[in-house]
């Protein structure tokens, strides 16, 4: 088992997988209708004003844990790469199924020997890599809760404040670091937090140079396998045992630790097969970044290629400037079947698309779909993906989405067809219901299922507000039909109730739908945008901007201060334009625009919790956090940074 192992010198080269050596392609889906089941949905309207929607297919057998897809493929396709990733040299290394069992066999020895198990739990601190997937898969392959915890709160926090939070609700009986030395500081933060019940915790790390006193090296976990114990530890794992606990990201709040079950995970790929049939006869190849502390990158993504039998290249990319660089040069040497990325990622990726002729071909050589999810996707975005595969393939590739938080391990709503725009979520996957509440002149959305968390890490309260008296989890987002007299052409995302807010007069602004059409008008300076004017009389943004935009159109250098491209005219003229264009297209409707506009000179910051690694927007922590900037858009006079219609 310990040969070819993930960790230190004991590591080998494998030969890089076909797809990556330009092999003849698997044959992908000629006909787009072939890909999806059709959409078709039951509605129930109730007297209390509730609309109920589920699928009308029922659930198909859901196997009984993780593990089980793990055993299939080892057993089914042994030498099919499962895992690629970048070494020191950039050339690919690889785990193929079978590597992957015998090493997962391995850790899970480790870890049952050193006491881990339901109450103290593995937490991953580190980075997408094969290390992290084979640690993951092996802590829930016997039973031991994993917690990926994003990197960002080690790496890029200045006060460990939410580390810290998390790792003593969790009482991690270990805790895994690629690398001792860059981590140094986040442990030390941790140290007196993570001690479980009577033993500390170990330090597992991929290199343990520079780390504390007592680090394990991840290579020694792959020293022994009791084979029989760990088929007795698998076997005792049931649908409902508790397989990882994920942190939400804090976009409204507090990150709480969300309970995922086996069931969970199982039913969600179950789902995800039913109305993506496709995926049972094309093993799936993606390229992906996103984040496995998180429900999409994880339990969404990564479940999808292990269940389908697949094949994941980890990309060390990440949706922002420079970093995106390694995804592009990933998408030139691996032709994906299915793409996956957030609106931020795309706004990176059209721009190249359009650039590089080579890199189109690749991109779109094999790919049978397009998905977006995270936040709303721009409109111009999904115009310019749509003509691109058109010209690549004669036809346009599906572009869709789906609808759910962390809880719901993510899936609550699926768009499995060509939806005419962007925003469609879908409809409700096999298995679960939706219920459509009226509130705030909105229909919240709650959904039920055995898809749905049972509750909170060790918190109660927490986990009884969350649901309604019908066991409903209310996820705090709002939707409305794309069509009332078609309910099966999917329901649409219309915003954040906890972000939704009234102006003066008494109208509300839908914040969600407003940033999207902000973004756009506001192209190519504009980033993301925050939403003020709670309990005034017009709205006004805070615009995060796009520095490379802005340099450019100011005629400045990269390395330039940003203040500087802020400040410049031929800048402050765009942003004035988009808002021109904004009141246009909207009829001059005072929710639907903004009279004022600041760009940001210093980024939304992650310990002041106003943004998260997936760089979504936490609109109240911004607009807290920037009291002063707000005040300076409302001025009597405002100062010449502040641009006015």
């Amino acid at each position: 088992p310990a040969a070819g192992s993930g960790g230190g010198a004991r590591r080998r080269r494998v030969a890089p997988p076909a797809e990556v050596a330009r092999g003849e392609p698997p044959a992908v889906e000629r006909d787009p209708r072939a890909l999806f089941a059709p959409p078709r949905v039951e509605r129930t309207d109730r007297a209390d004003g509730a609309i109920v929607l589920r699928a009308p297919d029922p659930l198909g057998p859901v196997a009984r844990c993780v593990g089980e897809w793990l055993e299939h493929w080892a057993a089914h396709a042994p030498d099919r790469a499962f895992l690629a990733e970048r070494d020191a040299a950039q050339a690919w290394r690889t785990v193929t199924y079978g590597e992957a069992l015998a090493r997962v066999r391995a850790i899970g020895t480790w870890l049952l020997g050193h006491g881990l198990g339901p109450a103290r739990p593995l937490a991953i601190l580190s980075d997408n890599s094969i290390d992290h997937a084979l640690l993951s898969l092996a802590a829930m392959h016997v039973g031991v809760p994993v917690a990926s915890v994003s990197v960002a709160y080690s790496l890029m926090s200045a006060d460990h404040a939410k580390l810290r939070a998390i790792v003593e609700a969790l009482s991690p009986g270990a805790v895994f670091v690629s690398a001792a030395a860059p981590f140094a500081a986040a442990l030390k933060a941790i140290a007196p937090l993570h001690a479980g019940p009577g033993t500390a915790p170990t330090v597992i790390a991929g290199d343990a140079t520079g780390g504390p006193p007592g680090v394990v090296p991840l290579e020694r976990l792959l020293e022994r396998t009791d084979a029989a114990g760990v088929a007795r530890a698998c076997a005792a794992v049931t649908p409902d045992t508790v397989a990882k606990v994920l942190f939400t990201s804090g976009s409204t709040g507090t990150p709480k630790g969300v309970v995922n079950t086996q069931r969970m995970l199982c039913s969600n790929q179950q789902a995800k097969a039913q109305v993506w049939p496709f995926l049972e006869r094309t093993p799936p190849v993606i390229v992906d970044w996103l984040p496995w502390s998180h429900t999409f990158g994880a339990n969404h993504n990564f479940n999808l290629v292990l269940r389908n039998g697949g094949t994941l290249h980890v990309d060390a990319g990440k949706a922002a400037p420079g970093s995106f660089d390694r995804t592009l040069a990933n998408l030139r040497e691996v032709s994906p079947t299915v793409y996956f990325n957030v609106p931020r990622g795309y706004d990176l990726l059209v721009p190249a698309l359009r650039a590089d002729a080579a890199l189109r071909r690749s991109f779109f050589a094999r790919l049978q779909v397009v998905f977006y999810a995270a936040a709303a996707l721009p409109q111009h975005l999904w115009d310019a993906l749509i003509e691109l595969s058109s010209a690549v393939r004669g036809r346009p590739v599906p572009l869709v989405s789906a609808g759910g938080p962390t809880e719901p391990a993510p899936l609550a709503a699926d768009c499995h067809w060509q939806a005419e725009r962007a925003g469609v979520i879908g409809l409700p996957i096999p298995g679960t219901e939706l219920k459509l509440v009226p509130t705030a002149g909105k229909l919240e959305i709650r959904v039920r299922g055995a898809n749905v968390t049972p509750g909170y890490w060790r918190a109660p309260e927490a986990t009884a507000a969350a649901f309604d008296d019908e066991g409903f989890y209310r996820i705090g987002d709002a939707v409305r039909f794309a069509d009332d007299a078609r309910p099966e052409r999917g329901l649409v995302f219309d915003g954040r109730i906890a972000e939704d807010f009234k102006l003066s007069s008494g109208t509300w602004v839908n914040v969600g739908g407003l940033r999207v059409r902000a973004i756009e008008s506001l192209a190519p300076i504009a980033q993301d945008v925050v939403v003020a004017g709670h309990d005034r009389a017009e709205v006004a943004f805070l615009v995060v901007p796009n520095a490379v935009a802005c340099r450019a159109i100011a005629g400045l250098h990269d390395a330039a201060p940003l203040a500087d491209a802020l400040a410049a005219p031929a800048v402050l003229d765009v942003l004035r334009e988009g808002l021109r264009r904004l009141h246009a297209a909207t009829g001059g409707a005072g929710s639907m625009h903004a009279r004022r506009a600041l760009l940001l000179d210093e980024p939304p910051s992650i310990d002041a919790g106003e943004i998260t690694d997936k760089g979504y927007l936490n609109q109240r922590a911004v607009l807290a956090r920037r009291a002063a900037q707000v005040a300076r858009l409302y001025a009597a006079v405002p100062d010449e940074r502040v641009v006015t219609l």
